[in-house]
């Protein structure tokens, strides 16, 4: 009997210490970070109440049905056969990150970021004593994105260059990238000795059109040179769980990552953290394609919505994700107005579009992961904002 998730259904979560919907007022509705308003799938919720039963929460040894439940979730969704001794359990993907950046390049070298980027990627470059290279997405005329590959290869030939951090898809613009450009992008880091490391969290959110493919699938020669970092997160919000995991076929750059984990005594695992995760790759295929179905039921209501009632406000063709990033500029406003209008006006809590650096300026990210009548009201209220603001 196949599972049915209830992705219209409510739940209060203001006071439960989360982020999304503490951080502003009861009147404000946050449609910002990147967490959803769905239930968790029912299979999670039970596999943690049984686990919290047995009342002992000790060191846990390693067990191995974790690194097959994300080879299997490679295998089932997006055909790459990835084998198990690849799999690095991480507490999530940002840290993924660093473990790779400190293993793999040196402090004063450049990482290349194709911007507008996601915010963390921001902070944890320079934090760690590294610089972002900034390679900006081209913003086409139908609204969509792609690769400025001259400046990126100019980029990537500098000797200071030795890392490309991806977001695959990408956060903000829900681009998803084809196999040719990510051959192209594989073919120039390995032209000039850069190392890829794939963000894929949003592997699961694709729209109908388009497919995911993992970094590490294009060729053996990407599969040396990348850490895949990946985490159900966004697709089952669990990510609270601080869970993820990261793929590395090539046994060398394996062991340097897992050393700088050890440096960082950072290789601890979670209980509920890998019980949810391995829940959710083994039993929730159901809900994954459940939600999609919904959020592009979602995403096609948000895009009528905007051309028939806030046409100021551009909507262009999204790949991936349920986060829209949303062209601002015919409101022409600087940034910091911008998010004052929608934070007081019109009581929608968004991502600022300035906060994700060169090319996010103008935009705003609307989270669309949230049930129907909530998205509803939400665009309601920012259309009425608009609207006055003509009067």
């Amino acid at each position: 009997m196949t599972l049915v998730h209830d992705f219209d259904s409510t739940l209060n979560r203001k006071n439960t210490q989360c982020k999304k919907w503490d951080t502003y007022g009861d009147d404000v509705i946050p449609m910002w970070i990147a967490d959803t308003d769905f239930k968790c799938p029912e299979p999670i919720v039970k596999a943690i109440q049984k686990r919290a039963e047995h009342a002992i929460f000790g060191y846990p040894c390693i067990d191995k049905g974790y690194e097959e439940a994300v080879c299997g979730w490679q295998k089932r969704r997006f055909g790459w056969e990835v084998k198990p001794s690849w799999v690095e359990y991480t507490p999530a993907v940002v840290p993924a990150i660093v473990y790779a950046m400190r293993a793999f390049t040196n402090p004063g070298d450049n990482v290349l970021v194709q911007m507008p980027a996601y915010h963390p990627f921001h902070q944890v470059i320079p934090h760690n004593g590294r610089y972002i290279a900034p390679n900006l997405l081209l913003h086409n005329e139908d609204g969509s994105w792609s690769i400025a590959w001259e400046d990126l290869e100019n980029k990537l030939s500098d000797p200071r260059t030795t890392m490309f951090l991806l977001c695959s898809p990408h956060n903000p613009t829900g681009k998803c990238f084809t196999r040719e450009e990510l051959e192209k992008i594989s073919e120039l880091c390995i032209k000039h000795n850069v190392f890829v490391v794939s963000d894929e969290i949003h592997s699961d959110i694709i729209y109908k059109g388009f497919k995911h493919i993992p970094f590490g699938s294009i060729s053996e020669g990407a599969a040396n040179n990348c850490v895949v970092c990946v985490n159900p997160s966004k697709t089952f919000n669990i990510a609270g769980f601080r869970t993820g995991a990261a793929i590395i076929p090539n046994r060398n750059k394996h062991d340097r990552f897992y050393s700088e984990m050890e440096n960082l005594k950072a290789f601890g695992r979670n209980i509920f953290g890998t019980l949810a995760v391995q829940t959710a790759y083994t039993k929730c295929d159901y809900y994954a394609d459940q939600l999609m179905e919904y959020l592009q039921g979602n995403l096609d209501y948000t895009h009528k919505f905007l051309q028939e009632n806030i046409p100021k406000i551009k909507l262009g063709p999204i790949q991936a994700t349920y986060l829209l990033w949303l062209d601002c500029k015919g409101l022409n406003m600087e940034h910091s107005k911008m998010m004052k209008f929608f934070l007081e006006k019109a009581k929608v809590a968004m991502n600022d579009g300035y906060t994700f650096g060169p090319g996010g300026d103008g935009f705003m990210r609307l989270n669309i992961a949230c049930p129907r009548a909530q998205l509803v009201e939400a665009l309601e209220r920012m259309a009425k904002a608009v609207k006055e603001l003509s009067k």
